[in-house]
Parts: C-alpha cells; sequence; structure tokens
C-alpha cells in the first residue's frame, strides 16, 4: 500500500478531524464485517490520487471500508495529486505508478479512480481510439491503457469510478470520456457522478458526507461511496 503524505497534506488532516463526518463514530474499526460477504479473501488493487487515499478522511476510503466489512485483501496503490494523464514522466502518473505493482501479484480485480487532478490540472483530454497504441499523454489514452494493461498482466476485471457530482467543466469532460471508454471497451463503471439518487441527497447529509465537493469523510465513504462499491464489485465478481 502506497500512501504519500506530505507536510501541507498533514496540516489539512489536522483540520479534517474537527468535520463532523469524520467522528469517531464513523470510523473504518466500528465497521461490523460481513462474514457472509462473496468479496471476502478478494485480492482488489485501487490505483488513484487523493479521493482513494481518503485524503481528508484519515486516509479512510472505500478501498479500507471495503476491507473492514467485505473481507477485501485491498492493495491501495494512492498518492494524492497525481494524475491519469502521463505527460510529465516524473513517475507521478497512474500510467507509471501501475507499473510498481509487481506482475505477479494475484488480482481478483482492478478499480481505477477517475482523477479529478487532470481536470484542474489543465491536462489534454484526448479522444478515445478504436485501437492500441495509446497516447498516455492524454486522458482519454491513459484510461485506455490502463485497461488494456490490466487485463493482460492480471488477467482480471477492471473497473474505474468517478467522483459524485460536483461544478466542474472539465471533469464532466472526463465523465463523458469515460462513458465512451466504457462501451468501447466493456469496462463497468462505477458512476457515481450521474447517479441520481446521490445528487438527491438532502444538503445536511451532503455536508456530513462531503469535506469539499471533491474529498468525502469517514461518512461519506462508509455510508455513501462504498456501498456503491460493494455492489458493483459483487456484480462484476459472482
Amino acid at each position: 500500500m502506497t500512501i504519500a503524505y506530505d507536510e501541507p497534506q498533514r496540516r489539512a488532516n489536522d483540520k479534517a478531524q474537527e468535520h463532523p463526518g469524520n467522528a469517531a463514530c464513523y470510523d473504518v474499526s466500528i465497521v461490523a464485517p460481513d462474514r457472509t460477504s462473496s468479496l471476502r479473501g478478494r485480492a482488489i488493487a485501487f490505483l488513484g490520487s487523493s479521493v482513494t487515499v481518503g485524503a481528508f478522511s484519515m486516509g479512510q476510503a472505500c478501498a479500507d471500508f471495503l476491507a473492514r466489512r467485505c473481507g477485501v485483501l485491498a492493495l491501495k496503490e494512492a498518492v494524492s495529486g497525481t494524475t491519469l494523464a502521463d505527460d510529465e514522466h516524473d513517475g507521478s502518473s497512474y500510467v507509471e505508478r501501475m507499473l510498481t505493482i509487481p506482475a505477479s501479484t494475484h488480482l481478483d480485480a482492478f478499480v481505477c479512480q477517475l482523477s479529478t487532478n487532470d481536470a484542474w490540472k489543465g491536462k489534454a483530454m484526448g479522444t478515445i481510439a478504436a485501437a492500441g497504441p495509446y497516447d498516455t499523454a492524454t486522458v482519454a489514452g491513459a484510461m485506455q491503457h490502463i485497461v488494456e494493461y490490466v487485463r493482460k498482466t492480471w488477467d482480471c476485471p477492471v473497473l474505474f469510478y468517478s467522483g459524485t457530482y460536483f461544478e466542474s467543466a472539465e471533469y464532466a469532460q472526463m465523465v463523458e470520456l469515460l462513458d465512451q471508454m466504457s462501451e468501447l471497451m466493456d469496462v463497468p463503471v462505477i458512476d457515481l457522478y450521474h447517479n441520481e439518487g446521490m445528487r438527491a441527497v438532502s444538503p445536511e447529509d451532503y455536508a456530513l458526507y462531503m469535506h469539499d465537493p471533491v474529498h468525502p469523510t469517514k461518512a461519506g465513504y462508509g455510508l455513501w461511496w462504498t456501498p456503491k462499491f460493494e455492489e458493483a464489485l459483487i456484480a462484476v465478481l459472482a
């Protein structure tokens, strides 16, 4: 498991502890294990950035709640601030960090985050291609390369997930690219962005679940996001 915390992140964690959604009653440690879960013992990799880290929930995110509740063997390759697009070649892209997972690792599934960092850093979007090789310096090409690499290397299902809805034209464009890629390459998507039920949550619950428009709290991960992950993974691995 790779979780990188710099000094600004440590200060953010200290502030996040004051959020009601990060109260002790929402901690992953108090979640009751489901001994009958069909996900128990399944090895699942989670590739992403701060949302996969749990940057504003004391490092507790969906992978951690799935490990506690369902007995998932979670491999969390997550570093805050990183992007899908591999245009800088400095080891920070999803494409490069995926290579740090040994090819010999047994995986039953691979879950990749649709990073918000590509949107706010202005990464090139690119277009979904009918076939490779893919332009990994773009968001579209990086997504397609990740899918192809995971399938060839670990021969397991690969899923992507989007964040819940927030105002960003760039992220909306990324979600559209993800939808196109999903259809072309038959990739399941845990689509939180378009989920009408999640968008209909009350303002009070939203304030509890989200530290900011991008990052959930412990309550947000445990009560709001993780059930969607659990449902999708059970369906894919049935």
